[in-house]
């Protein structure tokens, strides 16, 4: 007899370690998806062990999706399954000043959050598309709305994330694929301690919630819709963003972002 085919949806959550991410993996967990879920470190074992006692199956991968070499191996853990669920979320932040920045954590943050995320989305979104069915969810952020004072990569990577999402949800319109972006604001991860940002006013502000953000992300995504922003005041931010010129918000991101804000 040959092999069952699965008749579980499948969902693929990336940057599932913790934060967003591993709470998006536990809405798609309580919905009855099998996961595929992937992160650049070892964590990412104790989060498969946590959501397989929500009983369902959970294939935890080790992976940096910052290469293509990465993103090969966790497309490789699918072994053709189709994918009813694409939650790309893997992302890196950056702060302090630009110029001076190492470059390679640059690149990495590049890497992470645009190029990986571009690369898997394709192969995935591609499959989807001939298959005629698929959810995608991308995590862009309200940072995209905004020139990012001493954030300037990330949030250069975040407009193009919340760009992008919105050019191929047109383009795959009546394909039966349907691309949803999540745009939290700060949100309460290990994001501020990783981009050296605890000595700043953002870093060190009250912030929301990850699993109100993410099952927020998560039913916008089941419901189809194009755009999702959490929290009142991150819709407040964002509505103003459109409005404000680009200099005045690049000040104000100054004032939350610079080191040594937090202390003022």
């Amino acid at each position: 007899m040959g092999q069952a085919t699965p008749t579980t949806k499948l969902a693929v959550v990336t940057g599932a370690s913790s934060g967003i991410g591993y709470e998006l993996a536990v809405q798609c967990a309580g919905q009855g998806f099998d996961l595929i879920i992937a992160a650049d470190e070892a964590e990412i074992d104790q989060a498969g062990d946590k959501l397989r006692r929500m009983g369902v199956a959970v294939e935890a991968l080790e992976a940096n999706l910052a290469t293509t070499e990465g993103c090969d191996k966790l497309y490789a853990a699918l072994r053709g399954r189709p994918v009813d669920a694409l939650l790309a979320n893997a992302g890196r932040g950056l702060g302090r000043a630009f110029v001076d920045q190492d470059w390679q954590d640059i690149r990495y943050v590049i890497d992470t959050n645009v190029t990986g995320t571009v690369y898997l989305i394709q192969k995935i979104a591609r499959d989807m598309r001939d298959r005629g069915a698929g959810r995608i969810l991308i995590t862009g952020s309200i940072a995209g709305f905004m020139p990012g004072t001493f954030q300037a990569v990330y949030n250069g990577t975040k407009a193009f994330l919340d760009s992008f999402s919105f050019a191929i949800r047109a383009e795959l319109a009546e394909t039966g694929v349907t691309v949803t972006c999540l745009m939290p604001g700060a949100t309460e991860t290990e994001f501020f301690e990783r981009a050296d940002m605890l000595d700043t006013k953002v870093g060190t502000d009250a912030k929301y919630d990850p699993a109100e953000v993410a099952k927020t992300g998560f039913d916008a995504m089941m419901a189809g819709e194009g755009d999702v922003v959490s929290g009142w005041y991150n819709k407040l931010q964002s509505a103003i963003a459109n409005v404000t010129p680009a200099s005045v918000l690049a000040e104000q991101h100054r004032k939350m972002a610079a080191p040594g804000t937090a202390k003022r």
